[in-house]
């Protein structure tokens, strides 16, 4: 989370998946303006995750910075532009409460 809030991602909702789903306990949803800021934000958290020991982590969407999935096991973290993410709309899905139109 402070690799996301110190790159200035926008909307963030953390979305518990415990009893939910075998996939991951927690899923972390968060918008960056722009492809070049979503970039630089799954760039951050991806170092930020090797740096702490946590290995390397499975990544996908990276080159078009639409939509990138970063899997690190028991967090699935989900970078955003806002127009894909109101598109996939993950948070209706997985039933949280998406954050009204503020900056996290």
């Amino acid at each position: 989370m402070a690799s996301i809030e110190d790159m200035k991602a926008e909307n963030t909702v953390v979305i518990d998946l415990a009893g939910k789903t075998s996939l991951a306990d927690t899923m972390i949803v968060t918008s960056g303006r722009s492809n070049r800021h979503v970039g630089a934000i799954a760039d951050r958290v991806i170092q930020d995750l090797k740096d702490k020991g946590f290995g390397n982590a499975r990544v996908e969407g990276l080159p078009a910075c639409d939509w990138v999935l970063i899997d690190a096991g028991d967090v699935l973290i989900h970078v955003f532009r806002p127009e894909v993410r109101g598109f996939y709309n993950l948070e209706k899905m997985w039933g949280a409460d998406r954050p009204h139109d503020k900056a996290s």
